[in-house]
């Protein structure tokens, strides 16, 4: 495989010389292209020696063979590694003022990013902005991991590891068989919204960031992954668009999700209904927007209730599928959430129930979690807590011993 490694100007361009020397092992042709300032850090002669290959940072090098495009023509895989908020910024912007840029350009390869700054530049919104509309294209984002970094901080920033690395970026371009594979997957994610008037809705706090995990996570370990998702976070919702194991389909409401769930679940071996769903919607959904003009200062609106599309689930149920329900909760301890988890799997019937502690500062709109999953004895059978992805592993590891046990 033809490899490019891009390397801009930041300390952790020491890791890609290790990364570099993976890719090597494995045979195959690697290139590496570095930015002025990354040779400040790593001298040409060590990217050459470890490569194997000649080294140069400028266009107007190797002219004949049109080098600063033919590199990226011939790429089979483009990593950047650091990947630097300056040169983030210049790949969001389309920006070609040297051979990594035009090299990024022309390429028409799969593109991995190992994002590598300070805590304050990784989280500037210019930043996240860029890694929006990088991921909205479809580049892979590795990382950045959370640990100490140069100058003595630590925090979000710290470039992953170049066996991460590694490792992602191959996956990219040769997915190995996980233990979900052969599997087909329906998961649901995000909030319903249900209209008041042509401005207004009745909404939760969710981002859609659990579910989303949850479908990424069973992409990667092989599944075949329907994600239907009503209202998610915009750089949430990019990444998914990036996987090619995930097709989505776009909901609003609780109706809506229901027809799609339905629609789709028949296929499925397995469903996550990790969504929220609005448990009220509003009787009459008015034309035209509601005015405060000639009232009393007050509004009442008449709420019904919307349907139960996980219980329809499990009664629509087939042999071989496996349900598993999301409850959000908030409890006194953990004793209670526990028991309220027990009562709700028990009405619900499905064969997992996530339990969600949920709170003004917990649960939602946070990048870390924790579950308390429920076995159909009424078994608390795993209590994962970390980042959102790690929480949906370990989920799945839940769902896949269900299945062992059924068979």
């Amino acid at each position: 495989m033809f490899v490019v490694v891009g390397v801009s100007g930041g300390i952790a361009a020491y890791k890609a010389v290790q990364l570099v020397r993976l890719f090597v092992q494995d045979g195959h042709d690697v290139h590496v292209v570095p930015t002025e300032d990354a040779l400040r850090f790593v001298g040409l002669p060590t990217w050459e020696a470890i490569s194997r290959n000649p080294v140069t940072t400028s266009v107007h090098d190797d002219v004949a063979k049109v080098r600063h495009v033919a590199l990226g023509q011939k790429a089979d895989l483009v990593v950047v590694a650091p990947a630097t908020a300056n040169t983030l910024a210049k790949m969001a912007a389309g920006l070609a003022g040297d051979l990594l840029g035009t090299t990024l350009l022309a390429t028409t390869a799969p593109v991995v990013v190992a994002p590598a700054m300070h805590t304050e530049m990784w989280r500037h919104p210019a930043t996240q902005h860029n890694m929006d509309v990088l991921r909205a294209r479809g580049v892979r984002v590795v990382g950045p991991d959370d640990g100490p970094l140069t100058g003595g901080d630590s925090g979000p920033g710290r470039m992953s590891e170049p066996d991460a690395i590694h490792a992602a970026a191959l996956a990219v371009v040769e997915p190995a068989p996980g233990d979900l594979a052969g599997l087909r997957v329906l998961v649901s994610a995000g909030g319903t919204r249900e209209p008041i008037d042509p401005v207004r809705f009745i909404g939760n706090r969710s981002s859609g960031r659990q579910g989303i995990a949850v479908a990424l996570a069973a992409a990667d370990r092989g599944a075949d992954v329907v994600l239907v998702a009503a209202h998610v976070d915009g750089a949430v919702l990019a990444e998914a668009c990036a996987h090619r194991g995930v097709r989505i389909v776009r909901v609003g409401t609780a109706a809506e999700l229901a027809d799609a769930v339905y629609g789709e679940a028949a296929e499925a071996d397995v469903i996550v209904m990790a969504a929220a769903v609005a448990d009220y919607r509003v009787a009459e959904v008015a034309e035209r927007k509601l005015s405060k003009e000639g009232g009393d200062g007050g509004l009442t609106l008449e709420l019904v209730q919307t349907e139960d599309v996980l219980a329809g689930l499990v009664a629509r149920g087939q042999p071989g599928h496996t349900i598993v329900g999301f409850a959000a909760e908030t409890a006194q301890g953990r004793d209670e959430l526990v028991e309220r988890g027990r009562r709700k799997r028990a009405r619900k019937g499905v064969d997992l129930l996530a339990v969600n502690e949920v709170g003004w500062a917990k649960g939602f709109e946070s990048e870390a979690n924790a579950l308390t999953v429920i076995d159909a004895r009424g078994e608390v059978v795993a209590e994962p807590q970390g980042s959102k992805r790690e929480v949906a592993d370990t989920l799945w590891d839940a769902v896949l011993a269900v299945r062992s046990a059924a068979g």
